[in-house]
């Protein structure tokens, strides 16, 4: 089966998901307009209003581009047209509706309760986020072959390094290879402050600077309006190099980070470096259907402490509180692994897994692979060595 037949089936599905979670919520309408949600449901991505019924087929209320070709597509300039065109067709305006109350703007969800004679919406941005964490087979094969590109990728980082390069002009090079092996260029990510480049590059003494985006570390960046990941000084003998670049090869992500050395580095994070590989084993070997996140976070930290770690583990002046996140259309899609959670690993579920240590004046190290959950166990899906790789 060719893409566009298989997406057209995964699409159907998909739909019988959401009217399923609809139904069993009382709910009579769903109304999405965010890019990655409008597209997880279309296949593409438009300017506009996805409304789904209850029961029944789509309508597509558009505004941008011209030539959309969906059955049921209607063109508009204002979410006050979405109601009458609907009772103009003799359709009975929902009563109970699901807006992406979280990412959706207080502007833009008051006219669409307005135009519909609601008070309320339920939360859209939740529900969908909880219904793309669990990945179709169409899903499941869009991630290998992403993989397949992120390994290729970084196989080629130590054939382009060269003594006396800066962090930004390395990870620029490594941009360039991305682009030519099919990167989208840009990555999703769900929230406020998650802006980034086409991913982090963090070395020596800058993997401890802190930084007020919600990522698992840091960094100075080049510029006061983007504080995260590369500073622009120069790699020195020594340092540690964390690539942590973006696996946005097909629309459904993966995220791995593998660590360079600019020559033989500290004993002490040769160290750190195999914990954080010894503790994706043993994740490996506890993690199936119904493991607990918290599980996952509880054992990290155990064997932290057992070695000593914890001062270096998730940053050393800023510490992130989590070591694994869901991955699909968005780099940071549920479930997350953190000590509170109470979420549960289902089967097909992918999530990464990103154990690091910051040693101070070296550098940032640790791994992160990208994981399926399985009937009985977890598959790893980015397979690439995993030591550090000297250059």
């Amino acid at each position: 089966m060719n893409y566009q037949n298989a997406l057209s089936e995964d699409l159907k599905l998909r739909r019988q998901r959401l009217q399923k979670e609809m139904a069993a919520m009382n709910i009579e309408a769903c109304i999405l307009t965010t890019a990655v949600n409008v597209f997880y449901m279309t296949g593409k991505v438009y300017n506009g209003y996805y409304y789904l019924p209850a029961e029944g087929d789509p309508v597509h209320f558009v505004k941008r581009p011209e030539g959309i070709a969906f059955d049921n597509t209607i063109y508009i300039r204002k979410p006050e047209q979405i109601a009458e065109e609907l009772q103009s067709r003799g359709i009975a305006l929902p009563k109970t509706v699901l807006l992406e109350t979280d990412v959706m703007s207080y502007t833009e969800c008051s006219r669409l309760m307005s135009t519909f004679g609601i008070s309320n919406a339920a939360n859209a941005s939740v529900l969908l986020r909880r219904i793309r964490s669990v990945k179709s087979s169409f899903e499941i094969e869009q991630v290998r072959i992403c993989a397949r590109r992120h390994e290729a990728v970084y196989k080629l980082i130590p054939d382009i390094y060269k003594p006396g390069m800066t962090d930004i002009e390395l990870q620029i090079e490594i941009e360039k290879l991305m682009r030519q092996h099919g990167s989208m260029g840009i990555f999703r990510s769900y929230g406020e402050n998650m802006d980034i480049y086409m991913g982090s590059l963090l070395v020596g003494e800058n993997a401890e600077a802190p930084s007020p985006f919600d990522f698992a570390l840091g960094g100075a960046g080049a510029t006061p309006t983007l504080p995260i990941g590369a500073s622009g000084e120069k790699i020195k003998s020594g340092q540690t190099i964390m690539v942590d670049m973006a696996g946005n090869y097909t629309p459904w992500m993966t995220d791995m980070t593998r660590v360079f050395s600019a020559g033989r580095t500290l004993d002490i994070a040769y160290r750190a470096h195999q914990v954080s590989i010894d503790i994706h084993n043993r994740v490996m070997d506890m993690t199936k259907p119904g493991t607990g996140c918290a599980d996952v976070y509880n054992v990290a930290m155990e064997m932290v402490k057992q070695n000593n770690l914890e001062p270096y583990f998730m940053g050393t002046r800023q510490q992130a509180k989590f070591v694994g996140h869901g991955v699909g259309l968005e780099i940071n899609e549920p479930p997350v692994m953190t000590p509170r959670s109470r979420e549960v690993f289902e089967p097909n579920v992918i999530f990464a897994l990103e154990p690091k240590f910051v040693i101070p004046e070296v550098g940032a190290v640790g791994i992160e692979n990208t994981y399926l959950v399985t009937e009985d166990g977890i598959e790893k899906l980015t397979v690439l060595d995993e030591g550090i790789i000297e250059l």
